[in-house]
């Protein structure tokens, strides 16, 4: 009996004693853990850990950024192939903002002088480019103007560069600004007269329509002004506004204008004997029977104004055009 008391005493001695082993190696692990939790906080992030599930962004995703120098007493001028229609600054380091009155010229320049962390500025333009850019400081920036490429004049399709993206904005809906650009070219390049009985012609100045295009929600009116006299005519503006066909004379609540969302190559003067062409980019509308869309162009200080009228069923034989060839 005596023995068997001893042999139960041994054996919880025995699992004690391994508890107690157990409990220390399992507290041993946990404080390494939590050393290497520690460490892995306090090591600098390089955007390669993220919680979940994630992809890798390849460098074949990546938009390469422009370098930069600006400084402090000098300021920086870019000039852009198109509009710009936005702009972000990284930092308060940098200030930039259109030059005056122009569309296309950024300005930028250092708001801190001997600033040392970089920063970046991005942009986009109208036809829908984005410029992304690296920006630092210098006491004696090497470039102080610069022209940034019109890669849309490329006319390169099977090589698109990075800066060429589908940006879409607002105004054109669904339309890619870049798939706008290329049409309104096609049209341009191409010069072909499809509308034969539209126009006006007065005081030595031709204003004629010389083709409509459709393409998805726009609609692309090609417009010419040939100036047959010695004077060279100064544009105003134009004017395009649906109208009632029954009353001479409207006012402005009888009229509804139609705001042009591109012009390419937008004239301000054609000179004596010479002649211009212009692309339009519209919404695409269909008008009443009953109304009738005027577009009218304005002299600068003249009055040889002009003037012609587009019906309904002129803006339903449209010419579909069709991007695979306009490319």
């Amino acid at each position: 009996m005596k023995k068997y008391i001893i042999l139960f005493v041994l054996a919880v001695v025995a699992i004690a004693a391994n508890a107690q082993t157990d409990t220390i190696l399992v507290i041993n692990q946990t404080t390494e853990e939590m050393q290497e939790d520690l460490q892995q906080m306090l090591k600098p992030s390089f955007g390669d850990y993220y919680e979940g599930l994630t992809k890798k962004i390849t460098f074949d995703r990546m938009i390469p950024p422009y370098g930069l120098e600006v400084t402090f007493n000098k300021t920086v001028h870019i000039i852009f192939p198109a509009a710009i229609r936005y702009v972000d600054l990284g930092s308060n380091n940098i200030i930039a903002g259109k030059a005056g009155t122009s569309e296309n010229i950024l300005r930028v320049k250092a708001a801190i002088r001997s600033f040392e962390t970089e920063t970046n500025m991005a942009v986009i333009t109208e036809e829908g480019s984005y410029y992304t850019f690296n920006v630092k400081f210098a006491d004696e920036p090497e470039k102080l103007n610069i022209e940034m490429k019109d890669f849309m004049h490329e006319g390169i399709t099977t090589n698109i560069p990075n800066n060429s993206m589908d940006i879409y904005l607002k105004e054109l809906g669904s339309e890619s600004p870049r798939i706008v650009y290329l049409i309104n070219r096609a049209v341009y390049n191409t010069d072909k007269r499809i509308v034969k009985h539209i126009g006006s012609k007065r005081f030595g100045i031709q204003y004629l329509l010389k083709g409509i295009y459709s393409h998805n929600n726009l609609l692309y009116l090609h417009t010419s002004i040939k100036n047959a006299s010695n004077v060279p005519f100064d544009v105003d503006f134009v004017r395009m506004k649906i109208v009632d066909k029954k009353v001479m004379k409207q006012t402005a609540i009888q009229e509804t204008v139609i705001y042009p969302l591109r012009a390419y190559n937008f004239v301000s003067s054609v000179g004596g004997n010479k002649s211009e062409r212009t692309v339009f980019s519209i919404d695409k509308i269909t008008i009443p029977n009953d109304k009738q869309l005027v577009i009218e162009l304005f002299e600068k200080n003249g009055g040889r104004n002009q003037s012609f009228v587009i019906e309904n069923e002129d803006l339903l034989r449209a010419e579909e055009i069709n991007e695979l060839k306009v490319k």
